[in-house]
């Protein structure tokens, strides 16, 4: 599975921004896929993640709310539409493909490259 995440950028504070995952594999409909992000100087943090089918999802507290994620199995896409963002968002995000469904980062075996997201007060 390769994975090329998108649709990062630098917005204000309480703008909206929707990230994109494209997947490429034929096992994407059967994968868990997961945000995660990482800010300088900071470990990769756990954002969201969604089921194969898409019918579960689970949030970090920080972003419950604010964030949803989706995916369209038919375009081997996943999406992380960001709300009300805050200077706190700030961060490099990553899209990851795995088989279980989990916050744990070392659990996705599949990542793609990152996609900057900078949000200013």
């Amino acid at each position: 599975v390769q994975l090329q995440a998108s649709g990062g950028g630098l917005v204000q504070a309480g703008d909206s921004l929707r990230l994109s995952c494209a997947a490429s594999g034929r096992t994407f409909s059967t994968s868990v896929m997961g945000w995660f992000r990482q800010a300088p100087g900071k470990e990769r943090e756990f954002v969201a993640t969604i089921s194969g089918s898409g019918g579960r999802t689970y949030y970090a507290d920080s972003v419950k709310g604010r964030f949803t994620i989706s995916r369209d199995n038919a375009k081997n896409t996943v999406w992380l539409q960001m709300n009300s963002l805050k200077p706190d968002d700030t961060a490099v995000y990553y899209c990851a493909a795995g088989t279980t469904y989990t916050t744990i980062a070392r659990l996705y075996a599949y990542w793609g490259q990152g996609t900057q997201v900078t949000v200013s007060s």
